[in-house]
């Protein structure tokens, strides 16, 4: 466990919050389309939900992620859009990055994520889940998988799995 200090979430003041941090959520996104760039930032929202206390948002692009971002994680919530029936490469590249180095440090480490894409999302899936069944990590939210256009409920869908992923790291 390490302690900082979370940040004011959105409509605290910079003293109305100080608390200790028992938990870090890393947030690994390629966003590349305003719809993905809405999608992180409904996820993001939902990490700060009221009630998520102690945990430590930590945000990074796919492509600048690294295993050292992973091994001090606790959690770890994934987005990526759906590329001829494929995750991204922005997010290949972040597991071919950390593969090796945390194979066997992260086990049953929670994770979640969500996909959109124009077409079928399925692909995408089955080589999140494949990678991280190979890192023996534990899903702990219900995938989103988006396709087309958003609204309002895919919104609520993507703030609900920022805040269960975080809410899960509350117990850990």
């Amino acid at each position: 466990m390490h302690e900082s200090v979370r940040g004011p979430g959105p409509g605290e003041a910079a003293y109305g919050y100080v608390g200790v941090v028992t938990a870090r959520l890393l947030v690994v996104h390629h966003t590349p389309s305003p719809a993905m760039q809405e999608l992180l930032e409904a996820v993001l929202e939902g990490t700060r939900a009221e009630g998520v206390e102690g945990v430590d948002v930590d945000v990074h692009p796919a492509l600048s992620a690294t295993a050292s971002d992973l091994l001090a994680a606790d959690g770890v919530l994934l987005g990526t859009p759906a590329n001829i029936g494929y995750m991204s490469g922005a997010l290949k590249h972040f597991f071919d990055t950390i593969y090796y180095p945390t194979l066997d440090a992260k086990h049953g480490l929670p994770f979640g994520y969500w996909i959109h894409g124009d077409n079928d999302p399925e692909g995408a899936k089955r080589a999140i889940e494949s990678i991280a069944g190979a890192l023996r990590w534990k899903r702990s939210a219900t995938p989103l998988l988006v396709t087309g256009r958003l609204d309002q409920g895919v919104r609520e869908a993507a703030f609900e799995l920022g805040g269960t992923l975080a809410a899960a790291l509350m117990e850990w």
